[in-house]
C-alpha cells in the first residue's frame, strides 16, 4: 500500500512502534481486523468486540506472516511487530484519512434514510464505464467499516463510491473527516433512527454533517423531490443539483414503466440530452437511483451513452431487491433492513409478482416514540395493495397487522410472535409459484428465512 511504511503509521496514529527496526521502512500489503484474514505483510488491528478481542489473536497473526499488528495493549511477548496506540479504533480512522489523502483521487459519498446501498450501486454501476472504481462492500459504512473500505482502494483505481451510514448525531461529521468528499449525495430523509434523532429535521441535521468536510470545489447532489432537502440552499457556496420525477429538477425523469419483475424503464432528461434506460431491478423507487447516478456521472463527465449502459448494466445485491427463482417461488428478497419508506416501496414492487403475492414482514427498528404508529401506519399502507397474504412477523408487527386489517378486513393476515415460529409454519403458509416479498430490519435476521426457501 503506497506510502504506508511502519515507520509512516506509526507517525499517523500516534503510535509507539516496537519490533524490527528493520523492518520500520517496509510498507503493508493489506488492513484486516479479522485474524482469519491475515496474511503476509498485512497490519492487523486489534479491536476489541462484545464477542471476541482482537488482541487474544496478535500472536496467531504473527504466525500467519503479519508484518506489523496495531495494539492499545503494550505485548511484552510478542514474536512480531507491533504498534502500541491509545485506541486501535481512532488510530484505524486516522490512518485511512491519510491514505486517502495520499492517493489524491475523487470520492462521492453517499448518504440518506433509505436507497444508499441501491444508490451506491448505481453510481458505481454508472463511473465504472469510464473509470476504474472501488465501492463500498456490503454493509462497511461505519466508523470502522469506512476505514476498511479505504484500505481496499490502490494505485490502479481512479475513483471511490462511500456509502456513509449513522444513527446519531455527530457520526457523520466523523465519517465525512475520514472520506473528505469531492461530491455528496442525499438520497431521501425519512424515518429512520428516530429513536436517537428525533424527528426528520433531526434527520436532515445528522445526514448534512456530510457537508462538513466537503471539499471547496465539490459537488452537492439532492433528491429534489424530498421536501426536506428540496429546501437546502448553498452550501459553502456551492449550490446543490437536484435531481427527481419533478420537472422542476435539473435531472429529472418521465415515461416510467414497470416492466413486471424484470425491471422499471424510463426517458431521462439532462442539460446534455434525454435518453430511455432500462433498470434491471424492479421498483419505480430505482428511478431514484437511476437519476442519482445520472447527476453523478454528468459530473465526472460522462456521456448520456455511458450513463445509459451503466444503469443497464447494474447487478442486484443479496437482501436488496434481489429477485431470486426457486423451483417453486419468486423471491424479493429485501431482508437487510427496513424502514417505513423502504417498506412501502418494497410492497408496491410485489404488485408486478405473478401467483400469489405473499408479503413476509417482520419488525422495523429505532423508530422512537412512534414505532407502534409508523406500523400501524405501514400496514394502513399495505391493506391498500393487491396482497394475497401477508405474514407479520414480530410484536412490533402485530401493529402492522392492526392498520391493514382497518382498511382491508377481507385481507388474509398472519400473525406471528418470531421467526422460529415462521419457519416452521413456512410449508402450510406458501403455495407453489408465489410471489414472496421478504422484509424486516435487520435485526429479525431474515437471511435465514431467505435461506431457508431457497431450499423447499
Amino acid at each position: 500500500m503506497k506510502g504506508l511504511t511502519l515507520c509512516r503509521i506509526a507517525g499517523v496514529c500516534g503510535g509507539i512502534y516496537k519490533g524490527n527496526e528493520a523492518d520500520l521502512e517496509k510498507e503493508i500489503t493489506a488492513v484486516t481486523t479479522d485474524s482469519r484474514r491475515a496474511e503476509p505483510g498485512c497490519l492487523f488491528a486489534a479491536i476489541r468486540g462484545g464477542r471476541a478481542d482482537g488482541h487474544d489473536f496478535i500472536p496467531a497473526v504473527h504466525a500467519a506472516g503479519a508484518l506489523c499488528a496495531l495494539s492499545e495493549r503494550e505485548l511484552p511477548e510478542a514474536k512480531g511487530n507491533y504498534i502500541q496506540v491509545e485506541s486501535t479504533l481512532e488510530a484505524l480512522k486516522a490512518l485511512a484519512e491519510y491514505y486517502l489523502a495520499a492517493l489524491q483521487i475523487p470520492v462521492v459519498g453517499i448518504t440518506g434514510s433509505v436507497g444508499k446501498t441501491s444508490t451506491k450501486e448505481m453510481i458505481a454501476a454508472v463511473l465504472a464505464q469510464k473509470y476504474r472504481v472501488l465501492k463500498t462492500a456490503g454493509n462497511f459504512n461505519n466508523e470502522l467499516g469506512l476505514p476498511l473500505t479505504i484500505f481496499r482502494l490502490r494505485e490502479e483505481h481512479e475513483i471511490a463510491v462511500l456509502e456513509m451510514g449513522i444513527n446519531h448525531f455527530g457520526e457523520m461529521h466523523v465519517l465525512a473527516q475520514i472520506a473528505r468528499p469531492d461530491t455528496c449525495v442525499i438520497t431521501n430523509i425519512g424515518e429512520c433512527h428516530l429513536e436517537f434523532l428525533g424527528d426528520r429535521d433531526g434527520v436532515l441535521r445528522a445526514k448534512s454533517e456530510i457537508f462538513d468536510f466537503l471539499r471547496p470545489d465539490g459537488h452537492i447532489i439532492l433528491n429534489g423531490d424530498d421536501d426536506k432537502l428540496a429546501a437546502v440552499g448553498e452550501v459553502k457556496g456551492i449550490r446543490p443539483l437536484f435531481f427527481g420525477i419533478g420537472r422542476d429538477n435539473a435531472v429529472y425523469a418521465d415515461c416510467i414503466e414497470a416492466c413486471g419483475l424484470d425491471g422499471v424503464s424510463c426517458r431521462i432528461h439532462t442539460e446534455q440530452g434525454e435518453f430511455t434506460a432500462r433498470i434491471p431491478i424492479p421498483g419505480i423507487h430505482m428511478v431514484q437511483n437511476a437519476l442519482a447516478g445520472t447527476a453523478v456521472g454528468l459530473q465526472y463527465g460522462l456521456t448520456t451513452e455511458q450513463i445509459r449502459a451503466g444503469i443497464e448494466s447494474l447487478r442486484p445485491v443479496d437482501g436488496r431487491s434481489h429477485i431470486i427463482h426457486t423451483e417453486h417461488y419468486t423471491l424479493i428478497d429485501d431482508c437487510y433492513n427496513a424502514n417505513p419508506i423502504s417498506m412501502r416501496a418494497s410492497l408496491q414492487v410485489l404488485q408486478d409478482g405473478i401467483g400469489r403475492r405473499v408479503a413476509i414482514l417482520g419488525d422495523m427498528g429505532e423508530l422512537g416514540p412512534e414505532t407502534e404508529q409508523l406500523h400501524r401506519e405501514t400496514g394502513e399502507f399495505a391493506g391498500g395493495l393487491d396482497i394475497d397474504l401477508c405474514v407479520c412477523v414480530g410484536p412490533l408487527c402485530r401493529h402492522l397487522a392492526d392498520g391493514i386489517l382497518a382498511v382491508n378486513p377481507e385481507m388474509a393476515v398472519v400473525c406471528l410472535d418470531n421467526l422460529e415460529s415462521l419457519l416452521r409454519r413456512l410449508p402450510e403458509l406458501l403455495q407453489e409459484n408465489d410471489t414472496v416479498l421478504v422484509k424486516a430490519s435487520h435485526f429479525m435476521h431474515f437471511e435465514r428465512l431467505v435461506g431457508q426457501l431457497k431450499e423447499m
